[in-house]
């Protein structure tokens, strides 16, 4: 995954739109899924990294994900339309991406899981300068009675844009304990690692850490956080919610 990154030579900041822990869950062959990504900035500073950079403080994201099951191991997915509606009450539609989610097969009794997962797309200027990016994600976690470990590995670059930027790496953790069959607490953090010419400079980086709930209401899921960051990420109460929604069956 280095390696990838740094022959593209690119550089992304992660999807404000998406705060989620990858792990394996999937749409069955043929079947489509539904998550609707909302996060909302409650406090933090302004920046202005850039002429006409779009202000994270007290803005609302919404954004649909559809997912389709190609196979047992690999889904399709797509994210559209990335949404805002900003601290001045302007609402925006300001881009889409694809992704292609790979998990591979589980033994009998195999309690650990890995995978890939690409995502390719464009957003609006005024949400990151370089309006084509890219992401690599190595995926790999392990359930362990009521305990589930996941960890992701996220290779960001651009692809096409008007300011140079290497690639950059950042990891994500999520620890979840169950209470129920349908309830879990657990905790979620998301790392920057810097740019692979600047690797290791996590006090220069976004990050950032929720505490969450996963509660599954019938065919439905709902995965919340409540966080704040830190480094150099100007926002500092964070809300996040990803809603599942059964479109496939929604009883």
């Amino acid at each position: 995954m280095a390696a990838f990154g740094l022959l593209l030579a690119g550089g992304a900041h992660a999807a404000p739109e998406e705060i989620q822990v990858y792990m394996d869950e999937m749409s069955d062959p043929g079947q489509f899924g539904l998550d609707v990504h909302n996060n909302y900035v409650a406090t933090g500073d302004l920046v202005h990294d850039y002429p006409g950079q779009q202000q994270s403080l007290e803005q609302y994201r919404v954004t649909p994900e559809f997912a389709y099951g190609i196979t047992k191991n690999l889904e399709f997915g797509l994210y559209m339309p990335l949404a805002t509606l900003d601290r001045t009450g302007r609402f925006g539609i300001d881009g889409a991406k694809l992704r292609l989610k790979f998990i591979a097969p589980k033994n009998d009794g195999q309690d650990w899981f890995w995978g890939a997962n690409f995502e390719i797309g464009a957003v609006d200027k005024k949400l990151d300068i370089n309006p084509y990016n890219a992401e690599l994600k190595g995926i790999i976690g392990r359930r362990m009675g009521p305990w589930t470990v996941a960890f992701n590995a996220n290779v960001d670059f651009k692809v096409s844009g008007p300011q140079s930027a290497p690639a950059e790496l950042d990891f994500d953790t999520k620890i979840s304990y169950a209470l129920t069959k349908t309830f879990a607490v657990g905790v979620e953090t998301y790392n920057g690692a810097g740019s692979f010419n600047r690797f290791g400079n996590f006090g220069e980086s976004d990050e950032s850490t929720f505490l969450t709930i996963d509660k599954s209401i019938g065919h439905w899921d709902i995965n919340f956080g409540v966080g704040s960051g830190y480094g150099s990420n100007p926002d500092h109460l964070i809300i996040k919610a990803i809603i599942g929604v059964p479109i496939d069956d929604p009883a």
